[in-house]
């Protein structure tokens, strides 16, 4: 089966940046890299990962380009065949390229379609927009209506006969 997904760029410009791609389903994360690195213009040399995600784009676990774990745990690209992390239930990926710049791009599966007789695979099938040069600017920032205030809990610090702690608890 051939999966085709559309890799969006994540900037904070009108224009939208996004590539949409053919690539087999028992291909690794590896080859999906590098056709997400050939069709935006890079060159393909920086760290990358991808990170399963969920409907609301949260980051979950990470699956990188090299194992750079002290103890060699880390899940590979190149170990990872597509269809064992995306498929009908789970199809988002976020994908972040050369992580001194940031490129974050938005993977999602788009539809899963037979292989075409004739066709190469990885195959680049739609572009739009233009690649800024410079990856941009992440902005973090808090939710103003995130009624968090760490200092509003009612607790008492001096009265430590009422803190609750288990008296084994280190």
């Amino acid at each position: 089966m051939i999966y085709r997904f559309r890799v969006i760029l994540d900037n904070d410009t009108e224009d939208d940046v996004f590539r949409d791609l053919e690539i087999r389903e028992t291909d690794t994360l590896e080859d999906l890299h590098n056709i997400i690195t050939q069709s935006f213009g890079f060159d393909g040399s920086e760290m990358a990962s991808f990170y399963l995600s969920n409907d609301h784009w949260d980051q979950g676990e990470e699956i990188s380009l090299f194992d750079l774990s002290e103890n060699n745990s880390a899940r590979l690209m190149n170990e990872t065949s597509l269809d064992s992390v995306v498929h009908e239930a789970q199809t988002k990926l976020i994908y972040v390229y050369d992580f001194l710049s940031m490129w974050t791009f938005y993977v999602e599966l788009a539809e899963i379609v037979e292989e075409t007789e004739g066709n190469d695979y990885p195959n680049l099938m739609f572009v739009q927009g233009q690649v800024p040069e410079n990856a941009p600017e992440k902005l973090f920032e808090v939710d103003p209506n995130d009624d968090f205030n760490e200092f509003e809990d009612e607790l008492d610090i001096d009265d430590y006969n009422n803190l609750d702690f288990d008296e084994n608890w280190n």
